[in-house]
């Protein structure tokens, strides 16, 4: 096999609780592995289960049922569970409740710890004070907070009552939380009076107050005073979360869930249009996320787990799931991954020990902007696993992550999927050998392929992203919007999961992901993803981030127009202007040579670090921008409009 950079040792072996499983089950290699859990879905689930003895009040009698169509499938039948047990519970219980279950650490150092049994009190206390304002099983409860522990605390607590949860960016403006809310029908939000961010105080209660009378639905909101700011009060509907908590008792039941009933409405991130609310099972979404943080990223009880993330973005409330499910300890970090210098996220490995990193690429080229000296000599010796996702890798980054902060010892557990099924289709194990930017293969129990647009599998040829059976987290339709649903995921070829990514399997078995499918570019008859175009650009060493679109031609029906984003020590000029061209030819081929290549100082993404082209090519080519609630840095989009 070319390129192999990186194989397990006999350690990851033996320790991965992977292999624990492949043991339990006598399956001998991971091709085995793949082929038996995909090929015995029933079988691979009920394991799973078993193995990672995730607790049911009332056992399913059947794994599932698709008498309805695969696009309604339901889980786990006739189960009867709560996430929060799994979480919670289940710990107290046992010999973990004085362990560490949250770290909380701000930009400035502050850090706060709550142990599992200092959590589940908090929890209680939360969930009867959501019982005091009238909060039942099935009523929606929006999240519109910082990374601090009260949103570990308030995301377990709707929950555990049986209320489903809506976690919401806490840097969007006020209209497009209020449109969420609004999509969903919230009854109480939760809030805080601020956060920090680069040294700059933002005020969140502020921004909410701007549409908040527009949510007819909305009862109450529950304000964290986090900062002490003097924040406007609407009597009736504010409510002082300290205040409230204070009175509560530290004993709540939690409440026994269908496997079927609704946890979370998690909004996708919008890159190709109006948000979609994606639903979430108990059952479906606990046991597909136990798998993935207990097979990919071999989460133990000793395990100090930490991803760059917001709650509103699907990897904050799976990482809370996961990690809590097996007694693990979170790191929830408020500020940014470069502020007060671009060692802090190095210095919080260290401070605390982290056994497992997850980044985007996009925050990676960012911090690779600053030059080695400030991760050269930096303590990382307690990471044992890296993770990413988000977006497709460059080679450079890819390999600047793996060399730098692993030492080239350490896998990168490069993940894929998305919002729509809270989890992966893609994914490396830590038993698997890894080539650079791969995601390896399949998931576990996810039967997934690659076609061509006449829905045929192909290999060694990019095409489309499919599933072909159904998984328990997928999302059980759109909040409200059933017909969308079908449209979206259902509607291009028969019983088939669309997933709208291009993907290539190359004549090792390794998979790799190259940008959305909508993103295509077609030029005079040859179809590219913007994604390929990208990574050439990203290997001159000007440029650091960098977005492609396709954009009119008479001759050719599309051309290419580049934007890209340029290190600290390079000036835009004409003559860089030419060699970013020539370097896409030397890499791409000279039909796929750029119409032009435009300058600016940053490019739109959504919180999760995805570029969102679809509103870059809106700009450039002077059309309607449609939502734009979910770019994070919205003064990007003047950029494209004043790119140079």
């Amino acid at each position: 096999m070319n390129d192999i950079v990186w194989k397990p040792t006999d350690d990851y072996i033996e320790k991965a609780n992977i292999t624990r499983f492949m043991k339990k089950y006598d399956i001998k290699d991971y091709d085995e592995l793949i082929k038996k859990s995909i090929k015995d879905i029933e079988w691979f689930w009920d394991a799973v289960i078993k193995d990672l003895n995730i607790e049911w009040f009332k056992p399913y009698t059947k794994i599932y049922d698709d008498s309805k169509g695969i696009e309604w499938t339901k889980w786990f039948i006739n189960g009867k569970i709560n996430i929060v047990h799994n979480c919670l519970d289940k710990h107290i219980n046992s010999n973990k409740k004085d362990n560490i279950a949250v770290t909380w650490e701000n930009e400035k150092g502050d850090t706060r710890k709550l142990t599992y049994n200092e959590l589940n009190k908090e929890v209680n206390k939360f969930a009867n004070a959501l019982k005091e304002l009238g909060v039942k099983k099935g009523d929606r409860v929006g999240i519109y907070m910082p990374m601090i522990p009260e949103i570990v605390i308030g995301f377990l607590s709707a929950m555990k009552i049986g209320a489903i949860i809506i976690p919401i960016f806490s840097g969007f403006g006020g209209y497009a939380l209020a449109s969420r809310l609004n999509i969903a029908e919230a009854k109480i939000l939760l809030t805080a009076d601020g956060s920090v961010r680069r040294g700059k105080t933002y005020e969140i209660k502020k921004e909410a107050d701007k549409a908040l009378d527009t949510v007819k639905s909305l009862e109450h909101v529950i304000v964290y005073n986090q900062l002490g700011l003097n924040v406007q009060w609407k009597e009736g509907r504010d409510v002082r979360w300290q205040d409230i908590v204070s009175k509560q008792s530290e004993e709540c039941d939690t409440i026994q869930m269908d496997s079927e009933d609704y946890a979370m409405i998690i909004f996708s991130s919008g890159t190709t249009g109006r948000p979609k609310g994606t639903v979430h099972t108990h059952g479906g979404a606990l046991v597909q996320i136990a798998k993935e943080l207990g097979y990919y990223f071999d989460v133990k009880v000793s395990d100090v787990f930490f991803w760059l993330t917001d709650i509103g973005w699907m990897m904050g409330p799976w990482m809370i799931i996961g990690v809590l499910n097996f007694g693990g300890n979170i790191i929830v970090f408020e500020g940014a991954p470069n502020y007060p210098n671009p060692d802090r996220l190095w210095k919080l490995i260290k401070r605390h020990k982290i056994t497992q990193f997850g980044i985007s690429p996009t925050a990676i080229r960012l911090l690779m902007t600053y030059g080695d000296n400030w991760v050269n000599k930096k303590d990382l010796s307690s990471l044992r696993l890296l993770g990413s996702t988000g977006e497709p890798w460059d080679s450079d980054s890819w390999n600047w992550f793996f060399e730098k902060i692993g030492n080239k010892k350490i896998p990168i557990i490069n993940i894929s999927g998305g919002t729509e099924i809270i989890g992966c289709f893609l994914s490396p194990l830590p038993i698997t050998s890894l080539k650079p930017c791969t995601l390896r293969g399949p998931g576990l129990g996810m039967d997934i392929d690659v076609f061509d647009d006449y829905g045929k599998p192909i290999k060694e040829k990019m095409g489309h992203l499919v599933a072909k059976k159904p998984a328990p987290s997928m999302t059980r339709g759109f909040w409200n919007e059933p017909d969308r649903y079908i449209q979206t995921y259902w509607s291009k070829w028969p019983n088939i999961w669309y997933h709208g990514d291009w993907a290539l399997i190359d004549n090792d078995g390794f998979w790799s992901l190259h940008g959305r499918s909508d993103d295509t570019i077609k030029i005079a008859g040859r179809r590219t993803g913007p994604a390929e175009i990208e990574a050439a650009l990203i290997e001159h060493p000007a440029v650091s981030e960098a977005a492609t679109i396709g954009v009119p031609d008479k001759i050719k029906g599309e051309d290419i127009v580049c934007f890209v984003v340029l290190n600290p020590d390079y000036d835009s000029n004409e003559s860089l202007r030419n060699d970013l061209k020539t370097q896409v030819v030397k890499i791409m081929g000279k039909t796929l040579k750029p119409r032009d290549v435009k300058f600016v100082r940053d490019l739109p993404k959504t919180r999760s670090a995805k570029i969102v082209r679809r509103i870059i090519k809106s700009t450039f080519l002077g059309k309607e921008v449609s939502d734009v609630s979910s770019i994070e840095n919205q003064k990007a989009i003047e950029e494209i409009k004043n790119a140079i």
